[in-house]
């Protein structure tokens, strides 16, 4: 995955430095290349970039270009998370979506357990499968953070809600019934604040339309200003229900 791509490896390292993408400071490896005709951006598979600089380039020039490709690499890291959730296992060294960001899992120093994304979990042996205790870690991420996030947002739009469950769904973000009870998927811990927030819009507006009509979009609109940036999120990581 690439702006451009330059298969040779030979090149001088300047430095290693960051670049700010969408909230998020990257890692960025920048290489004189003198064989290089042109600057040259490169995302590779770890989530960190390559930029390369041509004879006679400069740093400044350099950091220009790579600031002018941040909607192309927005794009890149989305699908970039998108597939490196799709693993059947997860171990250590392997990547995952944690509240919208591409996290590693690592071993803590002592060897006792993992950690990522801020999170530690103690474990006897960091070698197995380690899904199934991250995934039900997240279960509980969940199940302790979306409710009271319901009713938060439920009470800035004068909206009664009766109920709040968390569950394992395998086709939907979220439900509401007309008992107002509101159901989120657990996998809202893994998407960013702001689509978290859009999916919890989304069914609170569904008490004052059962439906998805004009009227009921009329009332997301108007309760989540410019929310086809989360609905886009959201096509883009369609696999993490599957």
């Amino acid at each position: 995955m690439w702006f451009e791509l330059n298969r040779n490896s030979s090149g001088l390292k300047d430095a290693l430095d960051s670049l700010q993408i969408g909230g998020r400071s990257v890692p960025l490896a920048v290489i004189r290349n003198p064989r290089a005709r042109r600057y040259i951006l490169r995302l590779r598979a770890d989530g960190t970039l390559r930029l390369t600089i041509p004879r006679g380039g400069s740093q400044d020039i350099a950091r220009q270009f790579a600031a002018r490709q941040a909607v192309w690499l927005e794009r890149q890291f989305a699908r970039l998370a998108a597939r490196e959730v799709r693993p059947v296992s997860w171990r250590v060294g392997s990547h995952l979506l944690f509240r919208g960001s591409a996290v590693t899992i690592e071993a803590e120093v002592d060897g006792g357990g993992i950690c990522f994304g801020g999170e530690s979990l103690r474990m006897p042996d960091p070698s197995d499968d380690l899904r199934p205790l991250i995934e039900k870690h997240l279960r509980k991420l969940a199940a302790r953070e979306l409710p009271p996030r319901v009713f938060e947002l439920a009470g800035q739009h004068q909206l009664a809600v009766s109920r709040v469950t968390v569950r394992n769904q395998r086709s939907r973000w979220g439900s509401c019934s007309r008992h107002a009870t509101i159901s989120l998927n657990w996998r809202l811990i893994q998407a960013p604040g702001f689509v978290r927030d859009y999916i919890i819009l989304h069914e609170l507006m569904h008490l004052r339309q059962m439906n998805h009509s004009a009227r009921f979009w009329g009332e997301v609109e108007r309760a989540c200003p410019g929310y086809d940036a989360a609905e886009r999120w959201i096509k883009q990581h369609a696999g993490l229900l599957r």
